[in-house]
């Protein structure tokens, strides 16, 4: 995986203001025995920390089409993207993959494996998309999708799609398809979206 460049690595601050555990106001230092500046809280001693979050998806094929949802929430209203979301305390990346999946388009899915892991430190969350095969045409969008439908490869609409992560995961399947190999890639971009 290569490294993320000192360009646009500028983590986005998570600071919370009280202590969960006893309410008083947290100050932003290092605690000992550590090497990062946290939010600590010098009244009872709790150190909270902030870890990235973790955006789990799918890239769902139905025969030579690949599935789409056109996003009714912000950020990126009225975009198309791939059925993902942040994935939930309990679940696995992959059941995170599958239920994001039938939330966001309905569709009857079953992973096939892990496909792309991108690191995006700029907003402090990992994305996980799984190729998977969607194993009939009904659809049924939940209420964070406009619509959704699928799209011939070579009719994806790449200038309205969300976000870079799932430009270039969908670029990866494409040149993956043509090299007739699927492995996983890994690796780290800035989240911006190019205009």
């Amino acid at each position: 995986m290569s490294s993320p460049d000192p360009a646009f690595y500028h983590p986005a601050p998570r600071t919370q203001r009280f202590c969960s555990q006893c309410g008083h106001t947290l100050s932003r230092e290092i605690p000992p025995d550590d090497n990062r500046i946290r939010d600590l809280c010098t009244h009872c001693g709790a150190v909270h920390y902030q870890n990235p979050r973790n955006v789990v998806g799918v890239v769902p094929i139905l025969d030579d089409r690949v599935l789409l949802c056109r996003r009714a929430i912000e950020p990126r209203h009225g975009k198309w993207t791939l059925p993902a979301g942040f994935m939930e305390l309990g679940e696995t990346t992959e059941q995170g993959a599958e239920r994001e999946n039938q939330e966001e388009s309905g569709a009857r899915i079953r992973i096939r494996s892990l496909f792309t892991v991108i690191d995006v430190p700029s907003v402090n969350q990992v994305h996980f998309y799984y190729l998977a095969d969607v194993l009939g045409p009904q659809l049924a969008p939940g209420p964070e999708t406009l619509e959704a439908g699928f799209f011939p490869l070579d009719a994806i609409p790449w200038k309205e799609l969300s976000f870079r992560t799932v430009h270039t995961t969908l670029e990866h399947y494409l040149n993956d398809r043509r090299d007739g190999t699927f492995p996983t890639h890994r690796y780290a971009i800035d989240f911006r979206f190019p205009d």
